[in-house]
């Protein structure tokens, strides 16, 4: 849909956003916010005041909307003409390998540390042993 052809009377059941999409899909080029949503409201036939009035809630609008990405010099441009880029640095790979080294070390102190209280559980067990023999007793019991 060519929304520079639409009658206004149809412009007008569109969202701000829904044309601004339109506008970056027709151009095939990135526009920063200002520009943009100066051709939106062109469009609308809203006043450069009333625009200026609108134009924070229309960059928010493009901020939530999953259709728009901001690019690095602050255009917009429509995230389906963006491939998602998967970059991957060898020193944060290798940062990242001797943090796990790392951690592995203190888990191994850790485990340590397990084990010598776990020895430490063993003299509270011999104690146990001992108050085995012992029994319990009610005093509905030792009433009788």
């Amino acid at each position: 849909m060519n929304v520079r052809q639409m009658p206004l009377e149809e412009l007008e059941l569109l969202s701000y956003t829904d044309i601004a999409y339109e506008l970056l899909k027709l151009d095939k080029k990135p526009k920063t916010t200002p520009v943009l949503f100066g051709e939106v409201c062109k469009l609308l036939q809203i006043n450069e005041d009333t625009m200026y009035d609108l134009i924070g809630d229309f960059y928010t609008t493009l901020t939530t909307d999953k259709r728009f990405v901001l690019l690095d010099n602050a255009e917009w441009d429509l995230k389906e003409f963006h491939a998602v880029k998967l970059v991957v640095d060898e020193e944060e790979d290798e940062d990242a390998l001797e943090e796990n080294t790392e951690e592995e070390e203190e888990t191994e102190e850790t485990e340590d540390e397990l084990v010598a209280d776990e020895e430490e559980d063993f003299d509270d067990a011999d104690e146990m042993n001992d108050l085995e023999d012992l029994a319990i007793v009610n005093e509905e019991d030792l009433e009788e």
